[in-house]
């Protein structure tokens, strides 16, 4: 459990970045930027300045997304140290590798040059835990196989092979995704189990919900039978929440499985049309989450703001990545920031 001291502490910091988080309007201008030179002076006016002034030209949406992704994870490093080292901090913190492992395997199994994995990599947030071994060595394996064999080390080699064996028969590159976040969630849950932070118990709790309801929608999607589906979801919840799942599993449609949650706190999250119903239902979800995060600062020095503030940022740098990408490929403004998850002033 983080001291008293400590986690008072890190809450004021938590207040303090909180108040240093990018408004609608905000990114609103920076969504208006006529290219990513314009984008770029931009930022620089804000809180990114310094890392996004260490970019260098030809300026590209990727080199900017890896910036910005740097700041987040220095600033969650922050976190973990004002807050004495939480065991909960530091399992999202592995979000960063994983993050980069993914990249690496993707690019592995697809056959993307070497160089080009590289250029999607940085490898700051693992030099910052001095963590950098096992990201590099599955970097350099000479194919899938040894990055898998690699990655038996540090305990999620047998799950990377189920979803390399369940990519060869679905040809889905998004199962990755799925077995990589399974293990990130398992971890996430029983380090919060384990913590004596009951507040955090509904946190992440919500987040955990997310993930095994967004992996049935998706694994029906991609016609994953029962077994597969069982498999792929975080087994370490309530007894309430498995029976629930279950029923899910066990619906014969997507709309069905989304019906089991009527009687649930998650109701008004279901859509009521059948047009697009994942891709609304995980937009509902998510805005649940980024709320979820946002009321956490109504608690004065509760460690769950600690929580939020590092996945608050997170919401930050995807807006941004999002913008980016926009600015580069010339989509509309208003069309970008539709698709953000933003606080509405």
């Amino acid at each position: 459990m983080v001291i008293q001291s400590l986690q008072v502490y890190a809450s004021v910091k938590s207040y303090a970045l909180k108040g240093n988080l990018l408004t609608k309007k905000d990114l609103q201008t920076l969504s208006e930027s006529r290219n990513l030179d314009e984008l770029v002076t931009r930022l620089k006016n804000t809180t990114y300045n310094d890392s996004i002034s260490k970019v260098t030209k030809p300026f590209s949406a990727q080199k900017i997304e890896l910036a910005l992704r740097d700041r987040q994870a220095e600033l969650h490093q922050i976190m973990m140290q004002v807050c004495g080292g939480s065991n909960v901090m530091f399992a999202y913190y592995l979000k960063f590798i994983l993050r980069n492992l993914k990249i690496i395997l993707k690019g592995k199994i697809l056959g993307r040059p070497q160089n080009e994995i590289e250029a999607s990599l940085s490898l700051y947030p693992e030099g910052l835990i001095k963590e950098r071994d096992i990201v590099l060595k599955a970097l350099v394996a000479k194919d899938i196989e040894e990055a898998v064999s690699v990655l038996k080390a540090i305990g999620i080699g047998e799950e990377v092979e189920k979803a390399y064996s369940l990519y060869i028969e679905k040809k889905q590159i998004q199962v990755l995704d799925l077995y990589f976040d399974k293990s990130f969630y398992e971890n996430l849950s029983k380090t919060v189990m384990s913590s004596g932070e009951f507040t955090l118990h509904s946190v992440c709790g919500i987040e955990i919900d997310f993930y095994n309801m967004m992996s049935i929608l998706r694994g029906k999607f991609w016609n994953l039978d029962q077994n597969q589906l069982q498999d792929i979801i975080v087994s370490n919840v309530s007894s309430e929440v498995k029976e629930l799942l279950a029923r899910m599993i066990s619906a014969d449609s997507i709309k069905n499985a989304l019906n089991e949650l009527l009687r649930t706190r998650y109701k008004d999250l279901v859509p009521p049309d059948e047009d697009d119903v994942i891709v609304k239902f995980e937009r509902s979800f998510e805005r649940r989450i980024y709320d979820t995060m946002n009321a956490q600062f109504v608690r004065i020095f509760g460690f769950s703001t600690v929580v939020a503030i590092v996945r608050l940022l997170d919401y930050e740098i995807r807006n941004l990545s999002s913008i980016t990408f926009g600015v580069e490929q010339n989509i509309p403004s208003q069309t970008v920031m539709d698709r953000l998850i933003v606080k509405e002033t």
